[in-house]
């Protein structure tokens, strides 16, 4: 079972960026599919971007492409979420997940599709 621990959060202003970190416990998360989600108060959690367990096939909601950025280091056990351009609607709880059985793009949209989930890191963006 592979533990995650998202870290990288915090409060920025409009436009700043902020690269966000999710730790592997397994040096196996290289064979795990991975996605970042978010949840802002009231609403439900939804997909921010995905990666495959290779790196090679990256996935994206509409609302953040072209702001931000995915990329893995699996001798690191680690995946990333570069974000940049920051608006306050990006103000959520995100969160890290993994599961080895993501074969197709479709599925990691879905956040049923993911077994393993970090505590989460607060992202707060100031108008």
């Amino acid at each position: 079972q592979v533990q995650l621990v998202e870290s990288g959060g915090g409060l920025v202003q409009a436009g700043d960026s902020l690269r966000l970190s999710c730790a592997a416990s397994e040096r196996t998360i290289g064979s795990y599919g991975t996605g970042w989600f978010r949840q802002a108060p009231g609403k439900e959690r939804e997909f921010v971007a995905g990666i495959s367990r290779s790196g090679i096939g990256t996935y994206y909601a509409d609302s953040v492409k072209g702001r931000f950025t995915i990329s893995r280091d699996n001798a690191k056990k680690t995946v990333y979420l570069q974000m940049e351009s920051l608006k306050p609607e990006d103000t959520a709880i995100y969160y890290c997940a993994a599961n080895q059985n993501l074969y197709y793009r479709d599925t990691y949209y879905k956040h049923s599709s993911y077994a393993y989930w970090g505590q989460g890191t607060q992202v707060t963006v100031s108008s």
